[in-house]
């Protein structure tokens, strides 16, 4: 081999080097809590032949649902100069507030307009897409779909987390919907899995009837802990899927791995050449109810006929 030859072999192989992707991924949890998430993303890569490994590197940074964390693991992601960044949740606005140059794609976000994290779902028009859904709207029905299966409540306790300062919004729209059904709300904060059993004990002492978890990725990632506890002290709640299926008396919502299954579209977009700015951001439009079934006969519960009819999985 010649030297023109030699080098021309060896530039070659940098530069096909450096077309391997490389995606930064911002967790707002642990990488046990979002194993479903995640799993359901390398899934999506694979769908558009995106072998993690061989050819496409991601790199993780966890926050473990510390959300001060946030901002420090978001400054050592963009550091690396990655080509995209995926993240959900509370780790989206804190990387706008972070780059405004490196392309973002949201996994989740409980509603990116009024959040101000995008301009319009159209045409987001900065460095932010991904997907979405109406989560102030989706708090306030789980409330009203409890009433609806337990029609004596009359004092529900809400988990929020304080760490999540979006909890407000779905906290405003929940008192809209308690007011119409007469119900009074009443706060249990949660800033960790550790403080789970100081919440649910809050909501004993306080006599709430019922309970209603928002969709805090640090609540999503434990939501099946969420139901078995709600099981434990005999207490009707709604939160999402995992939440029935750990114990919880129903869930209502999107489905969280099928959004995550979404991102490599948004990634692959932009790979190719695609802005964020341009991306529409896509509206969550499937939801789905599950009834637990053995957790209503263990309170003593008839759930109504009408609202059997309505759910998509029952667990019995």
């Amino acid at each position: 081999m010649n030297r023109r030859t030699f080098l021309s072999a060896v530039t070659g192989g940098l530069v096909a080097a450096r077309k391997v992707p490389r995606i930064g991924l911002l967790g707002v949890t642990s990488a046990a809590g979002y194993a479903r998430q995640v799993g359901a993303m390398r899934q999506g890569f694979r769908d558009l032949g995106y072998v993690e490994g061989q050819n496409l590197v991601i790199e993780y940074r966890w926050a473990d649902g510390r959300y001060d964390r946030l901002p420090a693991l978001a400054v050592e992601l963009i550091g690396l100069q990655p080509d995209v960044i995926v993240t959900s949740g509370p780790g989206t606005r804190v990387l706008k507030e972070a780059t405004a140059t490196i392309p973002i794609v949201m996994a989740v976000g409980a509603d990116a307009v009024a959040d101000g994290v995008v301009a319009s779902l159209a045409r987001p028009g900065g460095n932010i897409t991904g997907s979405t859904f109406f989560g102030p709207e989706l708090s306030a029905k789980r409330l009203e779909i409890l009433k609806g299966a337990v029609p004596r409540l009359a004092r529900v306790a809400v988990l929020m987390n304080p760490e999540n300062r979006s909890y407000r919004v779905d906290l405003e729209m929940m008192k809209k919907t308690a007011t119409a059904l007469n119900v009074e709300l009443l706060e249990a904060p949660a800033r960790s899995p550790r403080e789970f059993d100081d919440a649910f004990a809050l909501t004993l002492r306080r006599r709430a009837d019922g309970l209603v978890a928002l969709s805090d990725s640090m609540f999503v990632a434990n939501m099946r802990r969420l139901g078995e506890l709600s099981g434990a002290n005999r207490l009707p709640g709604a939160g999402s899927d995992e939440y029935a299926e750990g114990g919880g008396l129903l869930a209502y919502g999107v489905s969280f791995p099928d959004l995550w299954r979404r991102v490599p579209y948004f990634v692959d977009r932009i790979l190719k050449g695609g802005t964020p700015a341009t991306i529409p951001v896509e509206q969550a439009s499937k939801f789905a109810l599950i009834l637990n079934l053995r957790t209503a006969k263990a309170l003593g519960l008839t759930i109504p006929p009408s609202l059997l009819q309505r759910a998509d999985q029952v667990i019995e």
